[in-house]
């Protein structure tokens, strides 16, 4: 799996059709019409991910290392 930072995440999911709800602190939480959760992702400047935090994220948005 390649690892990614949090901004790079969300600029994923934006292409994913998932919107930005809110942001508090800093997680970034988005949303998507027909899914069930939101999806918050951590953001701390252009530091990467833990590979454990990352992989929970993109399952729970159906998203696969095609994708990244």
């Amino acid at each position: 799996m390649k690892v990614v930072s949090g901004k790079r995440l969300c600029k994923i999911l934006e292409s994913q059709g998932w919107t930005r709800n809110r942001i508090s602190g800093s997680h970034h939480v988005y949303e998507r019409p027909g899914s069930p959760l939101p999806v918050s992702v951590p953001v701390h400047g252009n530091r990467d991910l833990p590979p454990g935090t990352q992989k929970g994220i993109m399952r729970d948005a159906g998203l696969t290392d095609a994708d990244l």
